[in-house]
Parts: C-alpha cells; sequence; structure tokens
C-alpha cells in the first residue's frame, strides 16, 4: 500500500484577509476539476512514481482532503452536482450522458432508471450565485451536461451550455464527454484551431491565463475543468518515452503517467499566473476530480475497483484547497463530497444561500479555523450501467468509518469499515447485521427524500 503522505514542508502561508462575508472585494475563485484523475495518482496523494510538482506545492500551501468523494462514480452527474450543490439523484442525472443503451447487460435483470439529458436551466449554478456580486464568470474545458455528443463538434444540446448557465465566457465547453484528440485541431465546439499539434491542456491553461489577465482588477470564477487525462491516452512524445521505464506498480501506462505531469505543468502555468499578477493572496484555488481513475490504464490501488464502481476506487478523489485565511500544509481526514463545495464557495464569497435543496455543507470554517464539521452521512445513487458493463446498480452511504452498498437487483448488503479496511476486502454485514440494517434504512429515507429514479425490473 502506497503511503499517503506529502512528503513536503511548508513554504508560504496565505494571509487572512479576506474571504468572508462582509468583505469588501470577493474572492476570486479558481475551481480545477481533472477528468478521470484518480485519488492516488498524484505525487502528493502517496504515488511515488509520478511527478507532479505544482499540485504538490498546491498541496503544502492548502489542505489536501484524504476522504473526499465524487458525487457519483462518472463524470456528468458530478459536474451537475459540482455547479448546483444537489445531488445527483435529485437533480436525476445519474450517469454519464447521453443514456446509451447498449451499457446494458444482455442478462440485466434491472434496466437502468430514466434520467434527464442535460441540466435544466431552473437549477441554479455557481456562476448564477457569484455573478449578481460583480464576478467575471469563466469556463474552459470539458461541461458534458447538454444532451448528445453526436453531430458537428459536439454541440448536442446548445441550450444548455455554459454560456447559458451563468458564465460570461465558454471555451470548449459542449456535449462531448472526451476529445477526439488532444492535439490541434482538436474539433471541439467553440477551440478553434490556433497551431497544429498544439496541446490541449497547454491550450487551456493559455485561455484561462488571457481570462485572469483580463480579470485580474475585478473578482471571478474561472471553471478550469480539463478534459485531461481522459481517454484518448495521448501525451508529449517526451513524457510517454520518460515513464516508459516506470511502468509497474503506481504506473500502468506511460501515457497515462505522461498525460497526468503534463496536466500538472499546465496547472502549474496557471498558479504561476496568479503569482505574477500578484492576486494569488486574494485567490481561493480547488484542484479535485470528477470520478475515480479509469482502471483501464490507472492504478487505483489501494482502493478496490475505478471509475464507474461504488468502491472507493469509483468515488474518492484527490481534493486539495488553498486560499486567504486556510491553514497550510495540513490534511484533514473529513469525509467531504462534491456538493460541499457551492456553499463553501458562495459562503467565502460572501453570498448567502436559501435552497434547501442543496445538500452539500460549507467548509469554509473548517478550512480557516479547522472547526469540525457537524456528524453527517453521505450518500450515492448509481442506478445505471457503466460503459464496461460489469458494475452493479446500487445506491451507498458513508456514515463515520463505516461504508454500506445496497445492490438493486437483489437487495444484498456490503458493509466495510473503510478507516481500517480501505481496500474494502471484508464484508462485515453478517458480523454486524445491526449497523448494516441502520445504514441500509438511512439510504432509502434519502432516496425517497430526494425522489429519487429507480431502476425498472425487467
Amino acid at each position: 500500500m502506497r503511503a499517503m503522505i506529502c512528503w513536503c514542508s511548508i513554504v508560504f502561508a496565505l494571509v487572512p484577509t479576506l474571504g468572508a462575508q462582509g468583505q469588501e472585494r470577493p474572492l476570486n475563485v479558481l475551481l480545477i476539476m481533472i477528468d478521470d484523475l484518480g485519488w492516488a495518482d498524484l505525487h502528493c496523494q502517496g504515488n511515488q512514481g509520478l511527478e507532479t510538482p505544482n499540485i504538490d506545492r498546491l498541496a503544502r500551501q492548502g489542505v489536501r482532503f484524504t476522504d473526499a468523494y465524487a458525487a457519483a462514480p462518472v463524470c456528468s452527474p458530478v459536474r451537475a452536482a459540482l455547479l448546483t450543490g444537489k445531488s445527483p439523484a435529485r437533480l436525476h442525472i445519474t450517469n454519464h450522458l447521453p443514456h446509451q443503451p447498449r451499457f446494458t447487460p444482455k442478462d440485466a435483470v434491472l434496466d437502468p432508471a430514466p434520467m434527464l439529458d442535460h441540466l435544466p436551466l431552473e437549477h441554479v449554478t455557481i456562476a448564477e450565485r457569484l455573478r449578481p456580486r460583480g464576478y467575471a464568470t469563466g469556463f474552459f474545458g470539458k461541461w458534458h451536461l447538454c444532451g448528445s455528443g453526436r453531430g458537428e463538434l459536439g454541440r448536442g444540446l446548445a441550450a444548455y451550455h455554459p454560456e447559458k448557465q451563468g458564465f460570461d465566457v465558454n471555451v470548449g465547453g459542449c456535449a462531448l464527454g472526451g476529445p477526439p484528440t488532444f492535439w490541434d485541431p482538436y474539433r471541439i465546439h467553440q477551440i478553434p484551431s490556433r497551431k497544429k499539434g498544439e496541446y490541449l491542456p497547454d491550450r487551456l491553461a493559455d485561455e484561462a491565463n488571457a481570462f485572469i489577465t483580463k480579470n485580474a482588477a475585478r473578482p471571478f470564477l474561472l471553471c478550469l475543468w480539463n478534459y485531461t487525462v481522459h481517454w484518448p491516452m495521448e501525451a508529449p512524445k517526451d513524457l510517454v518515452e520518460k515513464y516508459e521505464s516506470r511502468v509497474g506498480p503506481g504506473i500502468r501506462d506511460a501515457r497515462y503517467a505522461g498525460m497526468i505531469e503534463a496536466m500538472d505543468r499546465s496547472i502549474g502555468r496557471v498558479l504561476g499566473k496568479l503569482d505574477e499578477l500578484k492576486i494569488a493572496d486574494r485567490t481561493l484555488v480547488i484542484f479535485t476530480s470528477d470520478n475515480g481513475g479509469y482502471s483501464g490504464v490507472a492504478d487505483n490501488r489501494p482502493l478496490r475497483e475505478g471509475k464507474g464502481y461504488l468502491y472507493e476506487g469509483g468515488i474518492r478523489v484527490p481534493l486539495i484547497i488553498r486560499g486567504p485565511g486556510v491553514k497550510p500544509g495540513r490534511t484533514d481526514a473529513t469525509p467531504v463530497i462534491t456538493m460541499d463545495l457551492v456553499p463553501t464557495l458562495s459562503e467565502a464569497a460572501g453570498v448567502t444561500i436559501d435552497d434547501a435543496e442543496i445538500e452539500g455543507v460549507s467548509l469554509w470554517p473548517r478550512l480557516r479555523d479547522t472547526a469540525p464539521l457537524a456528524p453527517r452521512a453521505l450518500h450515492w445513487h448509481y442506478p445505471a450501467y457503466a460503459w464496461h458493463k460489469s458494475n452493479r446498480l446500487g445506491g451507498a452511504i458513508r456514515e463515520g468509518d463505516l461504508k454500506l452498498i445496497e445492490r438493486y437487483d437483489d437487495g444484498s448488503l456490503e458493509l466495510y469499515d473503510v478507516a481500517r479496511d480501505l481496500s474494502e476486502t471484508t464484508n462485515l454485514a453478517r458480523r454486524r447485521p445491526e449497523d448494516a440494517a441502520r445504514l441500509r434504512n438511512s439510504l432509502r429515507s434519502w432516496l425517497k427524500e430526494t425522489n429519487a429514479a429507480m431502476p425498472v425490473r425487467r
């Protein structure tokens, strides 16, 4: 098992001069979400074979949450949850878009639950919450929340693109779940060709830096939701060659490792722009992933399985937060989830939320004062088949150190103590039937409260 230790010392601390309600100028927000980056896919997360110096530095300067979770084991539901603060179950977006009947196994006893093929405009996004506060809002990268990716440049349902959901600028956000290629010409909506052979993470870093430069004198929300490290596996040649000799435990594919380091380089350029413009000390930076690593290329160990599964490998993700007043150089084992980021960003920006359907809690007090969060349960609802067709439809709940998975096809239960059994090797459901029954009932109550759509027996 690889150690979960970031071997670095604290080199600077951001001063707590901004970032609460009533502040004179709201904080800038840089919200970075990487696509398919696994929990163990950073050097500071314990992967000694990978080089991610810029993200490691970000971790030294902020807080690294070791028990952070995506709201679902696949991308579209998590993106919707991060924009709205509402769970995929409540939003009725529970699988990657669009629904594809070919993912349902021929011998399945359940059909997946019905779901929407877009994020309805009635839901208020974090961009729409911050823009009235005077924020410039920019979206750069993968959206995947507007229907079918088929057709020219993956435009899908253009009425649900980022520019219709509170963003002033949209570079690359469309229906595509992955890029046709990471090399220019990209064939992606709103990313015109600039220089043949240019690498997409570098292009998006340039676009993000131009947005930062233009809006440096005002508060901004910059969502940099990179298409990388999603398939296709394409990385700069020098990085692929660098990692070919390192393939082994922790690195399954040299191309994937190269993509991770190239991603780190591009993020470093954006963080460098904040330093250059002398606005890092008034910018809240959040770095995370939309789900666990794709097992075809990622080594998710010590976690079980990967993207598309309710096991830890599918839903546990990196989360690093740096900002003014955030106590640096810490790791935090508090279980947190995607929906927490909307109330966190809102409180940091001085925006009041009165939407009872938001299921996250603000992490802002814990980030600044290390105040403990009130005990709560985290929930998941994945009533759909992933592309690999090998997952079982189900829901999950984590409360304290215990995590329960209920399978919808036969009602079977799996109970794990994820603090002691990170790899989920020992099912405790029969040994601890009272805990299993209690968590099952809590999960079912949550499904009912959120009006979750359930799978249908064939």
